[in-house]
């Protein structure tokens, strides 16, 4: 092992976590194929695992082939998809969802649907995640992600406010539907500090600053945290939905109500 000075200190720490990582989804796949009779459950785990090992080979790739912007672009994506599944799972596990009878939504006579807005919202977070990847690896210019900050602005508004207004009496879409706002007020003041530190005062740095590195950083982990926010609402909306509305348990057949 190295001496852990400078940069190789912040590698290794992420090479460590990272181990740490998958072997708790070792864990985690394990656990659900061996001890939950739900069918989706055991392949959510097993898509959880499989999306860890392959963030694992991509983070490889991206240090024998040098960073190229496609790698690591695809490594700071997935990793996003394995956050996703990891809360997806803490979720569907969760009490309310293994035990508890949802309160089922009244239909909704808007166009779009809340549940078109919620999904449509998870897309767009996703293809800004990969447009401010490439960016920061050098991959493409600024100006493709920053253009699709305020889509992604109004889609996500319009979609909390559509379910707070809707649904202000259902506690956990409401809970959602604030996180969601407070994250993206938070995401775009982030933004662009993330952009200044970058664009116009690291402009000629010939190494990451720290106001560069911390303002990222913090960016893209607000940026997670609101995808995966997104993707337990859209859950929510769905399992509440008069046309799909279940009783979980955990025989694995759900039953109609």
């Amino acid at each position: 092992m190295p001496r852990l000075v400078g940069g190789t200190r912040y590698e290794w720490s992420h090479r460590a976590i990272a181990g740490t990582i998958v072997l708790l989804t070792v864990s985690i796949a394990a656990a659900t194929w061996f001890t939950d009779r739900r069918k989706w459950m055991k392949w959510l785990g097993v898509a959880a695992l499989g999306t860890v090992l392959t963030q694992a080979i991509l983070g490889g790739l991206t240090v024998l082939l040098m960073q190229p912007p496609w790698v690591s672009s695809a490594h700071a994506a997935v990793a996003q998809t394995f956050f996703c599944i990891a809360v997806s799972i803490a979720f569907f596990t969760g009490q309310n969802w293994v035990a508890g009878r949802p309160e089922q939504l009244t239909a909704d006579p808007y166009h779009p649907s809340l549940t078109t807005l919620t999904f449509l919202s998870v897309f767009i977070l996703y293809l800004q995640l990969i447009l401010g990847a490439m960016f920061r690896h050098h991959g493409m210019g600024w100006w493709e992600h920053v253009l699709n900050a305020p889509l992604v602005a109004v889609v996500l508004t319009w979609t909390a406010i559509r379910a707070l207004t809707q649904y202000s009496k259902v506690a956990s879409i409401r809970r959602s539907a604030i996180l969601i706002l407070s994250l993206l007020i938070a995401q775009l003041c982030l933004g662009f500090l993330a952009f200044v530190t970058r664009v116009d005062w690291g402009r000629d740095s010939v190494q990451p600053e720290l106001p560069m590195v911390a303002s990222t950083v913090a960016h893209v982990a607000t940026g997670a945290l609101l995808l995966a926010t997104t993707v337990v609402l859209t859950i929510q909306v769905w399992w509440r939905s008069p046309k799909t509305i279940k009783q979980p348990t955990l025989s694995g057949k759900p039953v109609t109500v």
